[in-house]
């Protein structure tokens, strides 16, 4: 069975740190874009950053650059987002997807994780 799976979600201060992880099974990371989204409710999903698998470039979005950093942890079939500097427009339920290419929308990715929820609140 091929699946993602998130966690790291919580509840955090403005200003606070969170470290999400998706992990793999029934497939190996490393030869896939992996691709973390975010929805906010009410809002459409949107697509925060991405990973080549190619060469290993990571892309950003504008409202999280700068903040928030995408790493590989290849030995694990792992990867992490490190979120930095949280406000509370930040709080959406996050997910992972992987696909052949990072894409420019959430049909370009082939598998999905359930999502994390993260809340940013004083």
């Amino acid at each position: 069975q091929v699946q993602l799976v998130e966690s790291g979600g919580g509840l955090v201060q403005p200003g606070g740190s969170l470290r999400l992880a998706c992990a793999a099974s029934g497939f190996t990371l490393d030869y896939y874009a992996i691709a973390w989204f975010r929805q906010a409710p009410g809002k459409e999903r949107e697509e925060i950053s991405c990973i080549s698998s190619s060469d290993g470039s990571t892309h950003y979005a504008g409202p999280v650059k700068g903040r928030f950093t995408f790493s590989r942890d290849n030995a694990n079939n792992t990867v992490h987002l490190q979120m930095n500097s949280l406000n509370p427009e930040d709080t959406a339920v996050y997910y992972c997807a992987a696909g052949w290419l990072c894409s420019t929308d959430e049909g370009g990715y082939d598998y999905w994780g359930q999502g994390t929820q993260v809340t940013v609140s004083s």
